[in-house]
């Protein structure tokens, strides 16, 4: 027998297998939403992604959450500000809303990256800017800005170096 207990605020437990099935492709590159503000009473969003080798982010600002990304698989480079560091499986790079970060996937091999964000919200951009199968064209850019911008995330433009 199963028993559920919510917890004052209403909020269940999440405990749930990795479904292949269930990955979109955000910014072209496979991705999970394995918890989002729905189900953790806007605490915490995670997205669980492999992300190809040589893939960058955009240099952005997140203005309403903050970010621990770690790394499961592969080598990552993380830029903030003066700050470049480079970590591989087990490394962690916490990156705090209001300053401009962003990263790259080094070496030959995809990186595995869980993604976690609080408060939670993170996850709905990447659900909004998700498709259902491998993208075949590069991301429409206007459409990017438009929904960070609806998402309080800032794009300064490419990863600096």
């Amino acid at each position: 027998m199963t028993q559920t207990i919510d917890s004052p605020a209403g909020i269940r437990p999440i405990v749930t297998p990795l479904d292949e099935d269930a990955a979109v492709w955000f910014l072209g590159q496979r991705s999970w939403l394995r918890a989002v503000a729905s189900e953790t009473g806007g605490s915490l969003g995670l997205v669980e992604q492999i992300v190809d080798a040589g893939f960058s982010s955009p240099y952005h600002i997140h203005r309403s959450e903050d970010e621990v990304f770690y790394v499961v698989e592969g080598e990552v480079s993380f830029v903030s500000g003066e700050i470049l560091a480079r970590v591989g499986p087990g490394g962690l790079a916490f990156l705090p809303r209001d300053v401009p970060h962003g990263f790259r996937v080094e070496g030959e091999l995809a990186a595995r990256l869980l993604l976690f964000t609080t408060p939670a919200g993170f996850e709905g951009f990447v659900g909004e800017l998700s498709e259902p199968t491998p993208p075949t064209a590069p991301p429409d850019l206007d459409r990017l800005m438009q929904v960070a911008a609806a998402h309080r995330i800032e794009i300064l433009g490419p990863l600096p170096h």
